[in-house]
Formats: C-alpha cells, sequence, structure tokens
C-alpha cells in the first residue's frame, strides 16, 4: 500500500499503474498544459511543472519505489529527518544514508506565484550504497528528452509547440522558463542528453504517385513505413508504422504531406519522412496548373478537310471535339470549367484545352505532288 496518491493523482492514474500508463498520462498531460500553448494561462504552466515532476519521479523505479514508502514530502525535503531505522548508512531496501542539505529553486507542490517554494534536497554523506541527492529536473527538459524518444509521434497537438519545428531543434530555449537546468543527479542519461547538443532530425524524401483522376476528387492511401529504431540495450529493433495520407481535391505535384519521427533511428533521433505528392502519366491530359491539355493527332488529310472526334472529360464526361478545316497547326480550343478542381475553392474549376498535333505524310509520289499542286492554291 502505497504512503500517498498525490502524484498519481495529479497525472490522473492509480497507484498500480503500469510504466506505459505512466509514459501515456505524462503524454496527454504535458500537450494539453504545455506553456506554449497556453501562454495567457499562468496556472497552465504550474500544472505542466506539477505533471513534470510526477512523471519524472513515478517514471523512474528507485524514486517511485521511495516515494511509495515514504511520500513525496520525505522525497522532496529528506534528510532533516530521515525515517526510523534509516539511520546515518542506510535505510531498508538499499536507500542510501544521508548527508548535508543544499536548497535549490524547484516546483511543484502546488504552490502560488513565484514560481512555487523553494525545496530542501540532500546529498549523500557517503554511506554504503552511495548518493541519491535527488532533485527535479527542468520541465522543458523532461519535455525535450521526451519528445526526443519518440514519446510524442502521431500527435497532431505537438506540432503547435516549438512553432511546429522540431523540439530537438530547440534546446536553447529549454531551461529559461522555469529558472534552471539541472536534471536528477540519479540520472546518468538525463545528465548526459542535457550536456550534449541536441541533434536536427534527418529528413527523407519519398514520392508518393496519384492519378489524375485521383487528384481530381481526392483520394485517402494507407500504407506502412518499415523503420529500424533501437532498444534501451541497443539493439535493433524492427516495425512497421501506419501512415494515411489523404489528398484534397485539386492538389498539385510537388505538394508535401510531412511525418515527423516515423523513419530510421539515427544517432539518437528519429528521422522525418516528407512523401512527395507526384502525379502519373495520364493517356489523355497533360495538366498545367488547373488546366488540362488534351492533343488530337490528326492526319494531314482530315486537318485540310475536316474532322470530328470524341473526348472523354475526366469527370467521365463524353464531349465532341470537331473542326470543319482547314485546320492549322496552332489551333486550339478551349472550354471553361472542364479543367481541374481549384484547390483554394473546389466549387470552381480551371480549362480543359483541346490542340491539335498534324501528322505530314513522310512520303509522297511525284503523281501526288503533282495533284496537290493542281489542287491546293
Amino acid at each position: 500500500m502505497v504512503k500517498e496518491t498525490k502524484l498519481y493523482d495529479t497525472l490522473g492514474i492509480p497507484p498500480d499503474a503500469s510504466p506505459d500508463d505512466i509514459r501515456k498520462a505524462y503524454r496527454k498531460g504535458a500537450l494539453k498544459y504545455h506553456p506554449d500553448k497556453n501562454k495567457d494561462n499562468p496556472a497552465a504552466a504550474e500544472k505542466f511543472k506539477d505533471i513534470s515532476q510526477a512523471y519524472e519521479i513515478l517514471s523512474d523505479p528507485e524514486k517511485r519505489k521511495i516515494y511509495d514508502q515514504y511520500g513525496l514530502e520525505f522525497l522532496l525535503r529528506g534528510g532533516t529527518a530521515p525515517p526510523p531505522n534509516a539511520g546515518g548508512g542506510g535505510m531498508p531496501g538499499g536507500f542510501p544514508g544521508f548527508g548535508r542539505a543544499e536548497t535549490y529553486p524547484g516546483f511543484g507542490g502546488g504552490g502560488g506565484g513565484g514560481g512555487g517554494p523553494r525545496f530542501t534536497f540532500t546529498t549523500s554523506g557517503g554511506g554504503p550504497g552511495g548518493g541519491f541527492g535527488f532533485m527535479p529536473g527542468n520541465p522543458e527538459n523532461i519535455f525535450a528528452n521526451f519528445a526526443k524518444m519518440g514519446g510524442f509521434e502521431g500527435e497532431e497537438d505537438f506540432s503547435g509547440i516549438f512553432g511546429g519545428g522540431s523540439p530537438l531543434g530547440g534546446g536553447a530555449r529549454f531551461g529559461s522558463r522555469f529558472g534552471g537546468t539541472r536534471t536528477s543527479a540519479g540520472s546518468t542519461n538525463g545528465a548526459r542528453q542535457a550536456q550534449q547538443p541536441q541533434r536536427e532530425a534527418t529528413v527523407v524524401e519519398k514520392p508518393i504517385a496519384f492519378t489524375l483522376e485521383e487528384l481530381f476528387n481526392g483520394a485517402k492511401k494507407k500504407f506502412k513505413v518499415k523503420r529500424k529504431t533501437f532498444d534501451r540495450d541497443g539493439r535493433i529493433q524492427r516495425e512497421d508504422k501506419e501512415i494515411e495520407i489523404q489528398v484534397k481535391p485539386g492538389m498539385k505535384a510537388g505538394s508535401k504531406f510531412k511525418f515527423a519521427g516515423i523513419g530510421d533511428e539515427i544517432d539518437g533521433t528519429k528521422q522525418d519522412i516528407h512523401f512527395i505528392v507526384t502525379e502519373k502519366p495520364h493517356p489523355v491530359f497533360v495538366r498545367q496548373g488547373d488546366d488540362l491539355i488534351a492533343t488530337i493527332s490528326l492526319p494531314l488529310k482530315e486537318a485540310l478537310t475536316g474532322w470530328s472526334r470524341k473526348i472523354q472529360t475526366i469527370d467521365g464526361k463524353t464531349l465532341e471535339v470537331s473542326h470543319s478545316g482547314p485546320t492549322p497547326p496552332n489551333w486550339s480550343e478551349t472550354y471553361p470549367g472542364l479543367g481541374m478542381v481549384k484547390p483554394k475553392d473546389p466549387s470552381q474549376r480551371g480549362n480543359m484545352i483541346v490542340k491539335v498535333d498534324i501528322v505530314f505524310p513522310s512520303y509522297l509520289s511525284p503523281e501526288q505532288k503533282q495533284k496537290l499542286k493542281e489542287i491546293l492554291p
């Protein structure tokens, strides 16, 4: 039975929550109360600090065990009055002895304005088991490290934080809002990440092809991205990430769909993948902006004497195109409103333009040449 449930209540989870439940609760709360999304709400910043503190303690098995046994007050203010039987050389369960106390600006605890109260933390006096020396980390460093480990993958809300960019590129801002950049002395990984410059995620571009009809009508495609990641022991893990891309009517080739952190893991960061829309060749039309151009191949005889053709529009209607002739090589006919849907205003469409390609004979006999000379002016 746990001594208190304050941190569990902060995250909205029961005391027997699994590590995955703790991660999910922090993920939800951090996105909801992050100061960058609540710039006019000081209470949200305090809530963000409380959530960060709760996650930092409960996600660490050692800190969680101590918290469950002795409570938050002891964990944060410990050292002035060790629990019974703790002694100076260690307590049951392997908790180290206590030594001198130091005061650092803390966070959490439901404090009012001014950034919250100051807490006293203790460092080990050199007793058996080494020192614990817990001090809370900076909330934004906790957030950044969680993001770096892929904690916010697939979250649309995450794009509104740090100006829509990768959180790994915003390292210079971390630590400024909450008055310090200390990380837990008991977390060597956290200290190492704080010392190293944060890496920018690499970007991989991949084409994704759509038919002209799909770009006209709009389309949705689901597919899987195979990627390589590493577990905590450095072993390679291979997994599939399901992606959905939805093309809006009228979208043009070259448009990009950007997905952060769904690619292979390289140097501790997962690649961003940008899918670039490409257009499959069409048997009739060539797209130019919002216009569709169809080119009819005409034998010279028809170009001179007249012709008629039936063309199927991009939306499946049949249109008869004709000219009584003669038809010059630069001839064209424009049909307004039969082109592509305009992406900025789906109620509007571009033009369909019909052009001709006059095919001249490759050979004329002397007799044919003579007749043409007689016929043509």
